[in-house]
C-alpha cells in the first residue's frame, strides 16, 4: 500500500472521542485524570459528521483538518464500559491535517503521537485498544469495508 503522508485518521463518536494517525502513530490528547483518549465531543446542532469532527478536532487538538472518508460506525454501548443508558454512535473519519498545533485548553492537558506498541494508559470509557487497532487496521487496508453496528 502506497503510504500517503498528508491524510491522517480521525475518529468522531457522536458524543466524544477523534483520532488521527499519521506516520503509523495515533494522536491522544491528555485528559485531566492523566488518561489518554481520542479528541471529540458530543456532536453540536446543525452539524453533520464533517463538520463537527473538523470543529472538535481544532478545539480539542489544535489541528485544521478536512474530514474526507468514513472508516467505522460503532455502538457504544457494544464496545466500550460502563454501558450507559442511551445510544451513542462512534464515527471513525479518515481527515488530511491541513495545520495548527496542540493549544492548552479546558479539556485537554496535552497531546502526542503514539505507536501502537507504545499507548499510553487510555481512558477506557472513551477508547479502546482495540478500537485503537481497528483505526490502524482501516488506515492499511486497500480495500477497507466500512463495518458498522
Amino acid at each position: 500500500m502506497e503510504k500517503r503522508q498528508e491524510e491522517s485518521l480521525v475518529w468522531l463518536d457522536w458524543a466524544k472521542e477523534l483520532q488521527f494517525i499519521a506516520d503509523g502513530k495515533i494522536l491522544l490528547v491528555e485528559e485531566r485524570d492523566g488518561t489518554w483518549s481520542l479528541p471529540g465531543g458530543w456532536v453540536d446542532v446543525n452539524q453533520t459528521v464533517k463538520t463537527n469532527t473538523e470543529k472538535e478536532v481544532l478545539e480539542e487538538a489544535g489541528l485544521e483538518v478536512e474530514a474526507v472518508r468514513l472508516l467505522a460506525l460503532q455502538d457504544r454501548n457494544l464496545h466500550n464500559r460502563p454501558p450507559y443508558a442511551y445510544n451513542v454512535y462512534k464515527a471513525f473519519v479518515l481527515c488530511e491535517i491541513k495545520g495548527g498545533s496542540f493549544r492548552p485548553n479546558i479539556e485537554t492537558q496535552g497531546s502526542a503521537y503514539f505507536a501502537l506498541d507504545e499507548l499510553p494508559p487510555l481512558s477506557e470509557d472513551k477508547v479502546t485498544r482495540e478500537q485503537i487497532v481497528l483505526c490502524f487496521e482501516a488506515v492499511q487496508a486497500d480495500d477497507w469495508v466500512v463495518p458498522f453496528d
